[in-house]
């Protein structure tokens, strides 16, 4: 007979609801608005996801039909609608007083930090579109990203979304021959980079990375835009590499976003299949921006004066969604950090969020439970005041840490979005409610999907628009039927 699985020495079943006040200012402030949410887009799915893509998004150009589900598993959302990624992030924030709003705050690992607003952020973006078309680069075309945690890696990102190219983030970490492998498959023509990052004190060698994924000659790759980070000196192969700041060296600012169909190819990022062989997972333009505005704005409540850090890196699906899109989508400021907790200074995270005053944080167990290792001194030390909501994504989080995350870094004040979703799926798909009354914030209680489902089950009874594809038009789905979660 089988013994039962240990999974953690604590048993934990307290109940920690939010505050009165929490959830009173909420965005969903009950189980029962929650509620009311779920049966409207049960009782027509297709009638709630377009109404909110008309009220959240802005449209070049209406769309047909919100679903074409006449050949699956293949998906269109939207149909024959135009709209632009970079548009809904950018320029409609800069009729409102969003335009000298914080959009980015940057802190680097050296102590370094700058601060781009709306504005900002939108004429450096218009800027590298421009330098993106000179290069060559068109709608349709495809660019690869591999780059520290800098602002010039949002900016690439959303010049590409801007003139309709597709992006191929590659994390910085990976080594130079799975970038080879990702640029050869994504078919890419140029490559952004940086001649370094800054991780643990130490130099992150980017550029020599993508010298040795370009050496065998293999992939399309044209150019290689470099942007100055770290100052060491780096070969520059004559009529390929080219510097950031030399390319834009007179460029125009003005760049008006592409409309782009609501189906066209947005980015394709890689995650490992069953073989080992990366795979090239694409996400189209309407419904990933759709999905990724809402679930950033509902489930991390996000208020206006918010000031939200995940600390994912952009090569990952986190940073792509709750990094970049789903905040800047919804005006709000997001945080970017290039460094990491060190044995130089292990209380880094906690000096980041008492000097730009983060209020909402969201990060991986793996990561807690290494700042549980590193005492609680640190925090401590620390003003955490300005904290009020705290998130988990990446793998699930023990009891010990989930408590102690609650109890030292939120003060046992802020609640915590527990999320479970996937490369595939492009955002969040369970997760507690941050302003909700109800059982769900019971720790590992089973959580609700978003508008369909059972708790602790999730159905696909319906389509969501943030459906995804493989590289080359795989129909490589989740299956249909219900999929139980531990």
């Amino acid at each position: 007979m089988s013994q039962p699985t240990i999974e953690s020495i604590l048993q934990e079943n307290r109940l920690f609801p939010p505050s009165a006040e929490f959830a009173s200012q909420a965005a969903i402030k009950s189980f029962d608005e929650y509620q009311q949410i779920y049966e409207t887009a049960k009782a027509d799915p297709l009638a709630f996801w377009g109404n909110l893509a008309q009220q959240e998004l802005h449209w070049f150009q209406p769309w047909d039909t919100v679903l074409d589900w006449s050949n699956p598993p293949f998906a269109k959302w939207f149909v024959n609608g135009k709209t632009n990624l970079s548009y809904n992030c950018l320029d409609r924030h800069l009729t409102t007083e969003r335009r000298t709003k914080p959009a980015i705050i940057w802190e680097g690992e050296p102590g370094d930090s700058k601060v781009l607003t709306y504005e900002d952020l939108h004429r450096e973006v218009c800027k590298f579109a421009n330098v993106l078309k000179k290069l060559g680069v068109q709608k349709g075309d495809r660019v690869g990203i591999y780059m520290p945690m800098i602002p010039e890696a949002a900016i690439a990102m959303l010049a590409c979304a801007r003139i309709g190219a597709s992006h191929s983030v590659v994390f910085g970490g990976f080594s130079a021959e799975a970038l080879r492998d990702r640029l050869i498959d994504a078919a890419a023509k140029v490559v952004v980079t940086a001649d370094g990052g800054w991780r643990k004190d130490a130099i992150v060698p980017l550029k020599d990375a993508v010298d040795k994924a370009l050496e065998d000659g293999q992939s399309v790759v044209q150019t290689v835009v470099v942007a100055k980070r770290t100052g060491q000196d780096i070969p520059m192969q004559a009529d390929r590499d080219f510097w950031w700041h030399d390319l834009e060296a007179g460029i125009s600012e003005d760049c008006p976003a592409e409309p782009v169909d609501s189906e066209d190819m947005l980015f394709i990022l890689y995650t490992s299949g069953s073989t080992g062989k990366p795979k090239g997972v694409v996400h189209t333009t309407a419904g990933y921006n759709l999905y990724a505005h809402m679930t950033c704005k509902w489930i991390f409540d996000l208020q206006e004066n918010d000031v939200y850090w995940c600390t994912a890196d952009v090569g990952w699906i986190t940073g792509h969604s709750y990094v970049v899109y789903g905040p800047l989508s919804n005006g709000a400021t997001t945080l970017m950090y290039e460094g990491a907790p060190r044995p130089s200074n292990p209380g880094a995270f906690w000096d980041v969020i008492q000097k730009h005053k983060v209020s909402i944080f969201y990060t991986a167990p793996t990561a807690i439970r290494a700042f549980i290792k590193m005492g609680d001194q640190h925090p401590q030390s620390r003003d955490l005041s300005s904290l009020r909501l705290l998130g988990t994504v990446g793998e699930p989080i023990n009891p010990e840490a989930w408590v102690w995350y609650h109890q030292v870094i939120g003060g046992g004040r802020c609640p915590i979005v527990d999320t479970w979703w996937q490369t595939e799926t492009g955002g969040i798909m369970i997760t507690p409610l941050p302003g909700s009354d109800s059982d769900q914030t019971r720790f590992r209680h089973p959580t609700l999907p978003w508008h369909s489902g059972r708790c602790g089950e999730l159905r696909r009874q319906f389509r969501r628009p943030q459906r995804r594809r493989l590289l080359g038009g795989t129909p490589s789905l989740a299956r249909n039927d219900a999929h139980r979660l531990r």
